[in-house]
């Protein structure tokens, strides 16, 4: 049975991967067996390290995904430096706050432009190296306003409802091609973009008494959920959004 959730040999390109759920994904796909190349703004290097410190190649490649510019060069350092392409997680993403009737273009766009335009075009570039090779895994990170709508977010609930939505389209597209399409969303996770929620004592607490787990999620909630969704134990699985969220959704 292990050997369905063994990654070794394989090469995954995780998008903000530096620092919360990202780095936490990565790491545990690099604990499966994984080579890894982490793409983000930062300079930081500390989930390269931790994961040659397990054993596997890795790599950072710096590249700004508010625009799509970047996308090819990620593909190409990856197969060039690592030596292949079979596992993509997009999960680099931004969030702006303020009442809808005050949100600003600038922050639609902004939000927009990364946690959906990128997305879909480093999958789609991804995708072409993957069906040319009848194989691969593509992990989108949707979230919980995937489902529902949320409150002073207008363009990131877009964003993620997109996310959820062309994973079934891309999943529909190439499920047949050997490239499995799915997403994983997060609930209240303890990161950066979660930290005016954390602070706000009020709507910390409604978060709290909802969640049935009692607790605010880890990063490394995620690692069971992501190395199922890389790994050979899910070949049969297609488009699904799969909820990591204390059991939010149930409530």
């Amino acid at each position: 049975m292990s050997s369905l959730f063994d990654l070794t040999g394989k090469v995954a390109i995780v998008t903000g991967g530096n620092k919360g759920l990202g780095a936490g994904i990565a790491l545990a796909l690099a604990e499966a067996g994984a080579d890894i190349a982490v793409v983000s703004t930062r300079t930081e290097t500390e989930t390269v390290e931790a994961a040659k410190a397990l054993g596997r190649k890795a790599i950072h490649i710096a590249a700004d995904l508010t625009a799509i510019e970047p996308v090819e060069r990620i593909v190409s350092t990856t197969l060039s430096d690592l030596g292949g392409l079979d596992i993509l997680v997009n999960n680099a993403g931004m969030i702006r706050r303020a009442d809808s009737v005050d949100f600003t273009e600038a922050d639609w766009d902004a939000v927009i432009d990364l946690n959906l335009k990128s997305a879909f075009f480093l999958a789609q570039a991804c995708g072409r190296h993957m069906i040319a090779q009848g194989s691969g895994k593509i992990i989108n990170i949707a979230s919980m306003l995937s489902f529902q709508g949320g409150i002073r977010v207008p363009s990131y609930t877009a964003s993620k409802s997109g996310i959820a939505g062309i994973t079934k389209l891309l999943a529909n597209e190439w499920a047949s091609k050997g490239v499995n399409v799915n997403a994983i969303a997060p609930g209240y996770m303890a990161t950066d973009n979660t930290a005016a929620l954390q602070a706000d004592e009020a709507r910390n607490r409604s978060i709290l008494e909802r969640i049935p787990a009692g607790r605010w999620g880890q990063p490394s909630d995620m690692a069971g959920a992501a190395v199922f969704l890389a790994s050979a134990a899910s070949d049969y699985v297609n488009g699904i959004t799969l909820p990591v969220d204390g059991g939010w959704l149930a409530r």
